[in-house]
């Protein structure tokens, strides 16, 4: 089986080209496929598995008709994930450089040139992706349609106790995730006990702080990600607001652990800071990785997404 290693902005996962070879289907063979994979020390390593496969006909309910391509994302514990903003950059990148609508080989589909946009079934539903290439004709920038945000608490979804505003932006963490106070890390960090939780078809809980680098990752992101208010676990990403049009942020993604960039994550944290009224509607966000580009458009209520694709190298697995 062919593969293919490749990253946005240090998120990196191995991909499977679904369109010339055959693939498992069965979702727990892919989450063991998945674990394997993406060890660090006796797999390819990765923050997971992304496979790129033909569309499914009949398209459900949240999926345009005319898709290209399908995405299914598995994170580094096998569990699948809806989408991945860094991820689904990758798969565009990997459809036009090695050419899958060309040769399509097991999909049923005519051989045809690489669309610009690209549009790709996710969990999330169908999304549009436009892109540019270098001077070797490969992709190096993808701007992703991610949609709309979802803010009803119980899409996102976080289960209160009681009726809980919509959207969730500024709420008190405290109140519903008891914390130990005082501690250093919470001086140190400048950490505001507040969190807002936007849903970009995957949950993602944003919290505000001074000093990113002083938060404990290790132990307090998966503290959070587990709590009982999210009953799909959640995403936590640590926010520093440099500007109006500037963040840095630090991510825990459930499944994964610490990564280097969260592309729905960086989406979801430039929805807060407009919901908050602390960021403009076009940011730059630095993640540990690199940088992305946000902007969420008044127009039409989407954020876009602008960033690099990068292969690594491809190989054949052996398991």
């Amino acid at each position: 089986m062919q593969f293919t290693k490749m990253h946005g902005l240090g998120n990196d996962y191995v991909y499977l080209d679904g369109f010339n070879q055959t693939l498992p289907t069965d979702d727990a063979e892919l989450a063991n496929l998945a674990q394997t994979l993406a060890n660090r020390h006796t797999g390819v390593g990765g923050d997971g598995l992304i496979l790129a496969l033909p569309p499914t006909p009949n398209e459900a309910d949240n999926q345009l008709p005319g898709a290209h391509a399908r995405m299914r994302m598995f994170n580094a514990d096998g569990s699948e994930a809806e989408m991945c903003g860094n991820g689904i950059r990758c798969v565009a990148k990997l459809i036009h450089d090695h050419q899958l609508l060309d040769t399509a080989a097991l999909s049923g589909m005519p051989p045809n040139p690489t669309p610009n946009p690209l549009l790709i079934q996710t969990g999330a539903g169908t999304l549009s992706l436009a892109y540019t290439t270098d001077t070797d004709n490969r992709v190096d920038q993808v701007t992703v349609d991610m949609g709309q945000p979802i803010l009803d608490p119980t899409q996102i979804p976080v289960d209160f106790p009681r009726p809980a505003p919509n959207p969730i932006a500024d709420f008190p963490l405290d109140e519903y995730i008891p914390l130990e106070k005082p501690q250093e890390w919470m001086i140190e960090s400048g950490i505001d006990l507040h969190m807002t939780c936007v849903s970009m078809g995957n949950p993602h809980c944003i919290i505000y702080c001074e000093h990113p680098d002083s938060i404990p990752l290790s132990t307090l992101g998966p503290y959070l990600e587990k709590q009982l208010i999210f009953p799909k676990r959640m995403n936590i990403h640590f926010v520093k607001v440099h500007s109006k049009s500037e963040v840095t942020v630090l991510h825990w993604e459930r499944g994964s652990g610490a990564t280097l960039a969260c592309g729905t994550g960086a989406c979801a944290v430039a929805v807060a800071g407009v919901l908050t009224n602390r960021t403009n509607r076009t940011i730059t966000a630095h993640l540990p990785g690199g940088d992305l580009t946000l902007e969420y458009r008044e127009s039409d209520n989407h954020v876009y997404m602008t960033g690099p694709a990068v292969e690594v190298f491809t190989g054949e697995l052996s398991v």
